[in-house]
């Protein structure tokens, strides 16, 4: 993803979370998708579709069952 994705996306997380610290970082050789951080924390993956001329992003998070206790 571009610098200018990723900055619109962390704007999203941020404003959306509430959350200050949220960042969205560019992966190593990777370039349809990009991590997701708290703080040096990281949460989630979030991909990008091209799909039939439209443009979405999708965010996937894991949750261990340990985390919830």
């Amino acid at each position: 993803m571009k610098p200018e994705e990723l900055a619109k996306l962390t704007t999203y997380f941020r404003k959306t979370f509430g959350s200050p610290t949220i960042t969205v970082r560019k992966r190593p050789q990777k370039n349809d998708s990009s991590e997701v951080y708290i703080g040096e924390e990281f949460i989630g993956v979030i991909s990008k579709d091209e799909e039939d001329g439209e443009l979405s992003y999708h965010f996937s998070m894991a949750i261990l069952d340990i985390d919830l206790e």
